[in-house]
């Protein structure tokens, strides 16, 4: 039986959907804000385990009846988990192969080789990022200074500076629904400034990515990178090609 694409995607659909619609209040907002802010985050939060709930089981078997390529992205922060198929690639003036993730609504997922360099749909995205990669090899080539630019609450986009070191940690295998694979893991060490976003100070710290990297297909198989201060760390893994 083929299941189709709309299927599988439906989930993230809806919990991202849903994600993006809710905002927190400050500590000097009224109070019937804050209590709606609270109530819209409440009813997201239960629609998005309801949506977990109604998910099939996912297994080898499922995504071998699905066509075409999917990832599965988990923010963190919310444990929100659903599923993007692949909406375009290019390639531009700069080093590397742009690649294009997408729920059927729009939210979307955009990297070079791998690496997390916009968001839309999410709340606070992350408009554009400076990585340093090389040719169609997946993940970071170097460390060194990179930039995002992340959507600020007055819908101002800001920079957001930070200094990485990159380390190879050498090879693991990773499983992902039952198929295993031989991969590099990179880590990414970043250390990053303070800035001001949406009238709030975001203190500087430390960033950690990491990226299992497939050098025989060239895939990166499963990374955790983050998003900036609003979205956090995004799980990421490879289900189908």
């Amino acid at each position: 039986m083929n299941m189709p694409r709309s299927r599988i995607a439906r989930p993230l659909v809806l919990a991202l959907a849903l994600l993006a619609g809710c905002s927190s209040g400050t500590d000097t907002a009224p109070l019937f804000p804050q209590m709606f802010s609270a109530g819209k985050a409440a009813i997201a939060a239960r629609a998005a385990r309801r949506a977990e709930v109604a998910k099939p089981p996912l297994t080898r078997a499922v995504l071998n009846t699905v066509e075409g390529a999917y990832i599965e992205a988990r923010i963190e922060r919310q444990d929100i988990t659903g599923y993007l198929s692949l909406a375009l690639q290019r390639s531009d003036a700069a080093p590397g192969r742009i690649e294009q993730w997408r729920t059927q609504d729009n939210v979307s997922l955009t990297f070079r080789n791998g690496v997390l360099i916009a968001t839309r749909g999410l709340g606070g995205d992350l408009v554009s990022a400076e990585v340093q990669v090389a040719g169609d090899r997946p993940g970071p080539a170097t460390g060194g200074e990179r930039g995002m630019h992340l959507r600020s609450g007055d819908l101002q986009v800001i920079r957001l500076g930070l200094a990485c070191d990159l380390e190879d940690l050498g090879p693991e295998t990773v499983t992902i629904v039952e198929l295993s694979f031989a991969t590099r893991h990179l880590r990414e060490s970043c250390t990053t400034e303070g800035v001001t976003i949406g009238g709030q100070a975001v203190g500087a710290g430390r960033v950690v990515n990491d990226y299992w990297i497939d050098s025989r297909h060239r895939l990166m198989r499963k990374s955790r990178q983050w998003a900036g201060p609003e979205i956090g760390y995004v799980s990421l893994r490879r289900l189908t090609e």
